[in-house]
């Protein structure tokens, strides 16, 4: 007898790949193949069974470009479907709470940097040739301009003080000697200007900085700060609300009584705000219609994120109360594995819903397909720049569907870790990126695609508080 979800003929690899949930979902599917009540007017892929019987799920590359765009596009069912989504309002934020967000205006120079001719070095500010006569005050950052040289004189002067008038070089302290009377003494030839930042040596005021979409790390402000800046104009984050699902979750202690541990509620929120998001709430919903209806609709933030009821059960309440809303469903099941049974709705204009499968290794799936393009664009951050690295062993494929499998990385190579399974959370937890392995899979030594999980590429977006 097949084991549950397994196909005759399947090699065993396969079985982590169907589990309970994405086996409801394909019930679901085959309703709309005609079995049952039809959800959508539009004819459905076969099933995915058998070869001539494929179901409609997106191909996973399509359903992140359609998670990339969908919120900068109104719903299908408006007239002005040309026209964009309601702009997010830029923000005016403090410097300490900009690291990560996007500039909204560009960043202009409020004065000259330098504002004023300064020394790049400690020693001596030095006019005419040597050698020279020296003051005994001499000049310190943060003093008032202090009184004009005259040819033969020279005075201490510290890296960052304001150079007199008419001063020629500043002499380095390593590169000066005094003799017997007091005299400055040059070690070395000088140059006329050396090691003086000179007024405005590296911008002028209204001089553009940085432009618009630029990502604010901590260099970024840095410079913002040099340049006259309390506050920056920006992107405002995603807000996002997390909504965890089941009447058999335990949020303390040991799995016991057919209770199991929640492993998404204290791994979601801060993998949310590694992705940009600010994390408004998080609410625990039982398995009741009602009760996840009212959740959805009273929520004011950008992305809801629901786990599990995403397939076909008796307790799945996803799918009907987004139709029982007016949803508009712009990805309903993904060829992807783990992760099926994930799909992505526009609830109202300017909020969408992600809803992530139950199993933790499938949700995670569902973030990096659906939640992490959408909340890019809402962010307006940049798209990650694609790489490959060659697989140090062939990884086996799904005949159909992309497979996401963990992977740690080891020099100019990508290591496949096992525990990939849809509820195994143990080789994500190792990993430095995901392998997209294409339908069919992929032999030893064959370039594959990354995505590199937030906390390995030490992003600035990366916050875990």
């Amino acid at each position: 007898m097949t084991a549950p979800g397994l196909r005759d003929g399947a090699p065993a690899e396969d079985s982590d790949d169907l589990d309970v949930e994405e086996a409801l979902a394909l019930v679901r599917e085959a309703k709309d193949d005609g079995t049952g009540p039809a959800r959508d007017p539009r004819p459905a892929e076969p099933h995915r069974h058998a070869p001539a019987e494929r179901h409609r799920a997106t191909p996973w590359p399509q359903a992140r470009e359609i998670a990339a765009r969908a919120a900068r596009a109104t719903r299908a069912t408006r007239p002005a479907t040309t026209s964009s989504a309601p702009r997010r309002t830029p923000l005016s934020v403090p410097l300490g709470d900009a690291l990560g967000l996007v500039l909204a205006a560009p960043l202009d120079a409020l004065s000259d940097l330098p504002s004023f001719d300064t020394s790049a070095m400690d020693g001596w500010a030095v006019a005419g040739p040597g050698p020279w006569t020296v003051r005994e005050e001499g000049v310190l950052a943060g003093h008032a301009q202090p009184a004009p040289l005259t040819d033969g004189e020279a005075v201490r002067i510290a890296t960052g003080a304001r150079v007199p008038a008419d001063t020629t070089a500043v002499l380095r302290t390593e590169h000066g000697r005094t003799d017997a009377q007091g005299r400055l003494h040059a070690t070395r030839d000088m140059v006329h200007g050396q090691d003086i930042r000179p007024r405005g040596q590296e911008c002028r005021s209204g001089d553009q900085l940085l432009p618009v979409g630029t990502q604010i790390t901590p260099a970024v402000l840095g410079l913002a700060a040099a340049a006259g800046y309390d506050t920056v104009t920006v992107v405002p984050r995603p807000r996002a609300e997390v909504l965890v699902l089941g009447d058999e979750l335990l949020t303390e202690g040991l799995p016991r009584e057919g209770l199991i541990r929640d492993a998404l509620g204290p791994m979601l929120p801060p993998w949310l705000r590694a992705l940009g998001a600010e994390v408004v709430a998080v609410r625990r919903i039982r398995d009741d219609a009602k009760a996840l209806h009212k959740a959805i609709t009273a929520s004011t933030a950008d992305l809801i994120v629901t786990t599990g009821g995403t397939a076909a059960g008796p307790h799945d309440h996803v799918h009907p109360t987004l139709e029982r809303i007016g949803a508009e469903l712009l990805v309903d099941g993904v060829k992807v594995r783990p992760g099926h049974p994930m799909l992505l709705a526009r609830t109202r204009d300017d909020q969408h819903l992600v809803g992530l499968p139950g199993n933790p290794l499938a949700a995670v799936s569902g973030l990096i397909t659906l939640a992490e393009p959408l909340l890019r664009t809402l962010a307006a951050r940049p798209a990650p720049e694609p790489y490959t690295l060659p697989l140090t062993e062939p990884v086996h494929g799904h005949p159909y569907d992309t497979r996401l499998v963990p992977v740690v990385l080891r020099g100019d190579r990508a290591v496949p870790l096992h525990y990939n399974g849809p509820a195994m959370l143990r080789g994500i937890a190792a990993a430095d990126a995901l392998a997209v392995v294409p339908p069919g899979g992929a032999r030893q030594g064959a370039e594959t695609e990354l995505l590199d999980l937030p906390w390995t590429t030490a992003g600035i977006g990366v916050c875990f508080t």
